[in-house]
C-alpha cells in the first residue's frame, strides 16, 4: 500500500510531535533537528515518531527532575565534535591526517603573516591564531592546492561575507521539488546553514540537474562549502542541499568595482570625460 507523503506541518498537527525547527523558533534546545530532517527520506518520515514533540530541552530536564532521573540532569552538554566530544581539534585531526605546512596570507595585500600545519585545520570565518600578531585575523579563503590560508583583519571584514552559493542536488522533504519552484524556476524562501542562526531571506533558482543557486537578500558571514543549506517556507522545513560553490565575497566585488572605476576614469582625455559610478 502506498503511504501518503508527510510534511513537517502534518507531523506537528496530526501527530502532535514536531520535527521542524522553524515552528520552534525562539525556543531553547532542539536547535539542530531541522538540519537533520532536511536529509531524511519520505520513507523514513512516514514511519517516524517523535516522542519529545515540541518540548524544549529545559522542559525535558524538568520532567527528568520530577522523576528523579538525576543522571540525566548531571550529564554535561556536548559542545565538541559530534560523537567525539570536546577535544583539541588540531591535535585530533592530526592523528589521522599528515601535516601539510602552509602560509597565512593577508587577503588585502598578499603579505605572508605566518605559517600553519594544514589548511584543512581551518574553516571559513574562524579566528586564525597567528603567532606574533596581537590583532585578530579571520579565515576568508583557502587554497587546498598550494596549502595557503587567506586571512582578513577583523571579524566583520567584507572578505568574510557572500550572498551567493550553489548546492548539490537538493533533498526535498515533501515535494520533489516544490511546485512553485518547478513552475517559475525561482522561489522566495528562507535558509540557514548553522543551527541557531537567524533565518535569511533568499531566492532559489532551480537548475536542470536539481541543484539550486541561492541568492541571499544580504551578504552572509562565513558561508562554507561542505555545510548544508536548509530551506524553509513559512513554518515548514522544505529540505536541504550541501553547499558546493560560493559566489565572490563582498570584498572581491568591491575591488572589482574600484578597478572598473579607475579604468573608466583613466580612459578619458580629461576631467569629466566618461561615466562615473
Amino acid at each position: 500500500m502506498q503511504l501518503p507523503r508527510v510534511t513537517m506541518r502534518e507531523l506537528r498537527g496530526k501527530m502532535k510531535k514536531s520535527f521542524n525547527r522553524s515552528t520552534l523558533r525562539g525556543r531553547k534546545g532542539f536547535s539542530e533537528i531541522d538540519l537533520k530532517s532536511g536529509m531524511v527520506s519520505q520513507d523514513a518520515l512516514r514511519r517516524a515518531l517523535f516522542p519529545l514533540g515540541g518540548l524544549t530541552k529545559d522542559f525535558v530536564k524538568k520532567i527528568a527532575a520530577e522523576n528523579r532521573l538525576h543522571h540525566v540532569l548531571q550529564r554535561k552538554e556536548s559542545m565538541g565534535i559530534c560523537f567525539v566530544g570536546k577535544r583539541n581539534f588540531e591535535n585530533f585531526i592530526l592523528q589521522y591526517l599528515q601535516p601539510r605546512p602552509g602560509r597565512f596570507i593577508s587577503i588585502e595585500d598578499n603579505r605572508v603573516l605566518g605559517t600553519h600545519k594544514g589548511w584543512f585545520l581551518y574553516t571559513l570565518g574562524q579566528r586564525a591564531k597567528i603567532g606574533g600578531l596581537r590583532e585578530p585575523w579571520y579565515v576568508a579563503e583557502k587554497d587546498g592546492g598550494r596549502g595557503d590560508v587567506f586571512v582578513a583583519p577583523g571579524t566583520d571584514h567584507p572578505a568574510l561575507f557572500r550572498d551567493l552559493l550553489r548546492t548539490s542536488r537538493v533533498h526535498w522533504i515533501a515535494e520533489e521539488p516544490p511546485a512553485a519552484l518547478v513552475r517559475d524556476k525561482m522561489m522566495e524562501c528562507h535558509f540557514r546553514f548553522r543551527h541557531q542562526m537567524a533565518l535569511v531571506p533568499c531566492v532559489l533558482t532551480l537548475n536542470q540537474d536539481g541543484t539550486v543557486w541561492v541568492t541571499a537578500v544580504r551578504p552572509v558571514r562565513a558561508l562554507t562549502p561542505g555545510q548544508f543549506a536548509v530551506f524553509y517556507k513559512g513554518d515548514e522545513c522544505l529540505g536541504s542541499g550541501k553547499i558546493l560553490r560560493l559566489g565572490p565575497s563582498a570584498y572581491t566585488l568591491q575591488k572589482g568595482k574600484s578597478k572598473a572605476r579607475v579604468a573608466t576614469e583613466g580612459s578619458g582625455d580629461g576631467p569629466g570625460s566618461g561615466p562615473t559610478f
